[in-house]
Parts: C-alpha cells; structure tokens; sequence
C-alpha cells in the first residue's frame, strides 16, 4: 500500500533540537503527500522560527508553537503543500519583520499569496475598530475569491487561537468569539466543513456563555448515559439486517454537537428532552442507488415518523451537503434520527471544498461542494463593488446562514434561497438585470404582489419590463444580501443622477441675475472655480450642488466674481420649476404636504436634496434661521404625478360614519394611503392622507365630505 511505502522513506531533518511538534507533523505529512514537498515544508518552517524567535504567546508558549498548531490542523484536512507552508507562515507578515518579497523569494509567489491573503490589515489606519475588521475580512474575501485555500489556512488559525483563547482578557474573548460565531463558523459551514464548523461553534458557544455551555453539556452528559445501552442494541440491529440483505454499510451512532442543539431550543422555545434529534445513526454505503434501498430497509424495521423525511441526496444543501435524513419511531417510541450517506459524501460533510485537494468525486450525482463555493464567492464579488466594508460584512453575515427554500425556475432548475425570500429576491438571483426591470411574478402560473414570501416546491416566473426600475421600498422586504445591494447600488446611481440634472438647473437659475449661462461660462474660470472648491469636475459640481452639499447662489456668485451687489441679485432671481418627475432629490415635507397649486418654498438639505414645504408650513420660523439655503421654487403648469396631502374630519359618532366618509373619498377617484381614528366621548376625529394630483381635486374631496350628515367640520392639516 501507499502508506507503507511512505513509512520507509526518510523524512527531511529538522534541524532544531526543540521542534515544539514539528516532527510530529511530518510524520502525519509523509501519509499523503510526496517527498519532495516535505523538504519545501522544513525550509518554511526554519524560516518562520527564525522570525518568531524570542515571541511568546500571551500563554508563554514560543510563538512557532501556533503556527505547528494552525499547519496540523490543515494537514487534518488533507490540504497541499502549499497551503502547509502558508499555515506555518501566516503570521511573519504580520508579527516579524519579514516581508512580502522575502516569503516570493524563498516560496514563490503562490505561498506569498497565502500567506498574504490571511494577514490582517493592523498596519493601516481605520476610524474604528469595526471598520478595521470589516476591511480586514473584505481583504481576505478577495483573496479567497481567487485561491479558497485563503479561507481555510484563515480558519485553522481561528480555530486554535479558540482553543487557546483562554489566555486573553475576559473582554476580548467574547468579543473574539461572538466574530467566531457571526462569521468564522458559518463560513465554515457554507463550505462544508463540518469538522471545523462543529469546532468553532462549540469553542465560540463555551466562551461567550460558560454558564449555559456548563448547564447544557451536564445535562447531556446525563442523557447519553441512559441512552448509550438503548442505542447500541440499535446499532447492532442495523448491522444485523443489512449484512442479512447483503449490503455493505458502516453503522455508527451520533450526537448533535452542543451549540446546534442550543440554537434548537432557543429557535423552537423547547427544554432538551424535546429535542428529538440529539443521538441518532449514520450508516455509510458504497453508491447512492444503495442509499435508497437502506432508506427503505429503515422505514421497515421503524416506522418513518411523518413529515421528518429529507432528501438532501436529491436537492443538496447550499454547502453541497449530502445525505438522506429520517426519524423514525425507535424502541418504546423514543424518536430516531437516521442519516444515510455514500463515502464520497461523508467525506464532503467532514471536509467540504477541502476534500477537492484530495479526490475527485466518482458518482456524478455527487454535487461538487468546490462548485457550490465559487457560486458562493461570485455573489460576493458582486455585493463588495457596491458597499463599503462595514456594509459589506453585514450583507455577508446576512448571507451566510444557511438556506431553507427551495423554488423552481419555469425550466424546473432549483434555486435556493433563504428562508423568507420573496420574489423579488427570486428575480435577483436569476440575474441582477432581472431584478432590476421586474415589474411582476406568478407562482404556480398565478400572479402574486412581488414581495410575496416563497415556499418550498413552488414555481416562480418574473415578469419584466424594458423600461422599469427598483422600487426604494423593495428594501423594506427582500431578505437576501445580493437583492439588497442590488436595489441600493442602483438607487445610488439614479439617485446620482438625478442629483446631478438638479444641481445643473439650480446652478443656471442661480447664474440668470448675473446675466450668465452654463453654456457661455469661460473654460479657464470654470477651470479655476474647480480647484478652488477641490472639486474634480461639473458632472461632481453638480451633484453635490442637487443634494444640498453646496448652495448654488453661493457658486454663482463665485463664478460671476464683480457680479454686483449680493441683495440686488438675489431680489432678481427666478423661481425654479418643480414638474414632479425630479424622483429621489427634491422631497416634499411631511409636515405640511404641499400639492400643486400651493405656493412653495425649496429649503436645501444637506444629502437630501431640496425639500419643499408650503409658505404657510408652521415649520417655517425654525428654517428661517439659515436663509442662505432658502431658494425660490414654483409649480410648472404640467405638473405629474400623484402627491401626499392630510385631510381632518370632525364628526359626531355614529355606526357606519367612517365607512360612508371613505366612500365619499373613493367616489372622486382619489386613493386613501392611511387612515386614523380618535374618539372622545360622543365625538370622532379622522385624519386621511389622501394622493392627489393637486387642489382642485383635493377641493373636490373636502366638498364632497362636507354634505354627510354628522360631519361638523372638515379641513385640510396645516404644518
């Protein structure tokens, strides 16, 4: 056998008295990887020695002590040889004086890679902490994009330093293993690692609630006692009548590890003696054919228990997780979970994209966990172009839990999808184009509202139109990272945009008392009013001007230099025309909701826009203080559009009076958007805010309203 054959070879001679381990590693190394490697190994680990000698970890271990650990700990998941180099490696960047180009000319450029993909940024300078340890992870996200084994060297650290994480502060342990939970673990779930996620989830769970670890592993420490007899008579029966039905099978029993079955009872608000899946069987067969000739075998010696059947053979889990789940009704009716898996697939739930360095799967219908993971990675690269880190590390830790939906596409493709995903978020994972022009979905061929949530089994199909647009409210509801970034990043270019059309007509209107254009503006003064604002361009002038960041009488004024006196010119400034259709730069106040016809005045908000307001807003007095943002604004004689306007209504109270004021309403064709109701006594207040297109229709209402009987006053809100 290979094995043999390595044992006889000669192994590299170290050449330290004290190895801390290192010996022990080759030894385990030698089993699977060829002997020309293994010399590589030793000449990094001199090198990273020599680097950390004299450091000490806070424990008063010798610091290469972490790297030996990190290295066993990838050797465990049968990783290459480089990937043992960058492990023994990965910390001379960050804590010695060695450097990039060193580790290329001793290693290469595919080490130094490693090496640097899984250092921190501590030699940057960040505002805050978070912000360090967002760009920190949005670092090895890219890197990881294109070598996975980044993210793996990445979690062998993490997982001893959890080990190991005793020696720190109180403090920085939870800190440490709340980001070992919130990211680190589901990382290595969503690749598949189970080894490393069980890991992780327990180091993390027992550090940052000892008390709830102590209380939870005593008390399973108790059920496995009585437990253990009843559950090893079922193994041997397994055993029994698989090998009477000639099948080869390994039958072993299992446990839920403690933080999954914490998550459980927290989820489900149950003690631990109903949980019903804490110990269970796993038997592991040669093909998947056999899976489901055990399946049926289980379901004969027990009964299946109904509605516990999963097939994840069939449809895998978005880690490219394998296996086929039951519980059954076992002896006296206790509850059994029974897992059946091929070998190829059990490797894969232990090592996940790990096990791609060490085979290739043999049955095609074994899902290429590897294949999963680069569809993972891609979305991240599309949501890390449109949010900055912290952003960016929220909608990953939003995307990392794993999913429970699975929909179908007309064609019968599956699309996974987390648990809560609407349509909308259904039409993003199609294609962001999709999302951005749906206007409408059906599911099993019947048309539902976009933000309907989906359901395992369904069929969904997106309608789309040329020339639509996301809806800002589209945010309020979609429950993945991808559908959400999405929406923002293009709303942040409309919204650009718009702020830039804007700022062009405030800065003409502002240029009209100087008797000036855009158009006749000489280069070399526009040339000279950028670099002295620090600004790159006019398409970035006119953007900040549209979202309030600069005052276009200001400018003006800048441009126009002897421009004559400031009052004069002001008093000769025309009015800017709103028609309705600016979109997300020019608001309408809530506090007095001004509709065509009234007079308005802008008032210019710095990173909103222009918000108007009407000239009777009570509001006014306050933003008087700073008249310098006040422009005059009116009502183009086309106006579009629907806008907000609020209605009081004073009645006497009486059955059915709301009802018949709503119709009223209805009748001159003008939609409610929301209703209140306050009673006192023998006497109703109603407040409507009503869409109308402008007075005359909201007068329409007010008369209309005005005739019912027990109606005693009726109003429009004023700011």
């Amino acid at each position: 056998m290979i094995g043999g054959a390595i044992r006889e070879r000669r192994l590299p001679v170290v050449r330290r008295a004290d190895d801390h381990g290192f010996g022990q590693l080759l030894q385990r190394l030698a089993a699977y990887l060829p002997e020309e490697d293994l010399q590589g190994i030793v000449e990094a680990y001199d090198f990273a020695a020599k680097a950390h000698a004299g450091q000490h970890r806070r424990s008063g271990e010798p610091y290469i002590s972490h790297p030996i650990r990190v290295a066993e700990i990838i050797a465990g998941l049968y990783l290459d040889a480089g990937s043992i180099k960058a492990a023994l490696l990965h910390d001379v960047l960050e804590d010695t004086p060695a450097t990039l180009e060193e580790i290329k000319a001793h290693f290469g450029d595919d080490v130094a890679h490693l090496v640097d993909g899984v250092s921190k940024l501590d030699k940057l300078r960040f505002d805050s902490a978070a912000e360090a340890q967002a760009e920190s992870f949005r670092k090895m996200v890219l890197a990881m994009v294109q070598d996975l084994r980044v993210v793996l060297v990445k979690l062998a650290d993490r997982t001893h330093n959890m080990r190991t994480i005793s020696a720190l502060p109180r403090e920085k342990q939870r800190r440490i293993a709340r980001e070992t939970l919130e990211i680190y673990a589901p990382i290595a779930n969503r690749l598949g690692i189970y080894s490393l996620k069980v890991e992780l989830e327990d180091l993390g769970f027992r550090t940052l609630y000892p008390f709830r670890y102590r209380v939870l592993e005593r008390a399973l420490r108790r059920a496995r006692g009585t437990q253990r007899q009843p559950l090893r008579r079922i193994e041997e029966r397994f055993v029994d009548e698989l090998a009477a039905a000639g099948i080869k099978a390994r039958v072993t029993g299992r446990e839920k590890h403690l933080y999954s079955i914490y998550k459980k009872m927290l989820r489900k608000h149950v003690h631990l003696n109903e949980i019903v899946d804490v110990f269970g069987i796993r038997i592991v067969v040669q093909d998947v054919d056999t899976c489901y000739r055990v399946l049926g075998l289980a379901h004969q010696l027990y009964k299946p228990m109904p509605g516990r059947f999963k097939d994840y053979i069939a449809i895998p889990r978005v880690n490219g997780y394998q296996s086929l789940h039951t519980t059954l009704f076992g002896p006296n009716g206790v509850p059994l979970e029974v897992q059946i898996r091929t070998e190829e697939m059990d490797k894969i739930a232990e090592r996940g994209v790990a096990a791609h360095w060490q085979y290739k799967a043999v049955d095609k219908r074994t899902y290429s966990t590897e294949q999963r993971a680069r569809e993972w990675l891609a979305g991240l690269m599309e949501m890390q172009h449109s949010a900055n880190s912290e952003e960016f590390l929220e909608a990953v830790k939003v995307d990392l839990f794993p999913d429970k939906v699975y929909v179908f596409t007309p064609k019968g493709d599956i699309m996974r999808l987390p648990r809560g995903a609407t349509a909308v978020d259904f039409a993003y994972a199609v294609h962001t184009d999709v999302g951005n022009r749906c206007v409408a979905a059906k599911i099993d061929r019947r048309l539902v509202p976009l933000k309907t949530t989906l359901a395992n089994g369904q069929t969904v199909e997106i309608i789309t139109a040329r020339a639509a647009r996301p809806n800002p409210n589209w945010v309020n509801f979609v429950a993945t990272a991808k559908a959400r970034n999405a929406i923002r990043a293009y709303l942040k270019n409309l919204r650009r945009d718009e702020a830039r059309e804007l700022g062009r007509r405030l800065l003409s209107q502002a240029l009209r008392p100087y008797s000036m254009s855009l158009r006749r503006l000489p280069k070399d003064r526009i040339d000279a009013l950028l670099a002295e604002l620090g600004v790159k361009d006019m398409a970035a002038l006119y953007e900040q001007l549209g979202l309030g960041e600069r005052l276009a009488p200001v400018v003006a004024g800048m441009l126009a230099q002897d421009g004559g006196d400031a009052s004069e010119v002001a008093g000769r400034r025309k009015p800017l025309e709103i028609a309705g259709t600016e979109g997300l730069v020019v608001n309408y106040a809530r506090c007095c909701y001004p509709i065509p016809g009234d007079e308005i005045v802008g008032f210019m908000s710095s990173g909103r826009g222009i918000v108007i307001h009407r000239t009777t807003c009570g509001n006014l007095a306050e933003y008087r203080k700073q008249p310098s943002k006040w422009i005059p604004v009116d009502w183009k004689s086309n106006v579009e559009g629907e806008f907000l306007s609020e209605i009081q209504v004073r009645t006497l109270d009486r059955v059915g009076l709301l009802a018949e004021v709503a119709g009223r309403i209805s009748a001159t064709k003008t939609n409610i958007d929301h209703v209140r109701v306050d009673t006192e006594g023998d006497a109703s207040a109603l407040l409507f805010r009503l869409k109308v297109k402008d007075r005359k229709q909201l007068a329409q209402v007010l008369r209309s309203i005005r005739t019912i009987p027990g109606v005693v006053r009726v109003m429009r809100s004023t700011g």
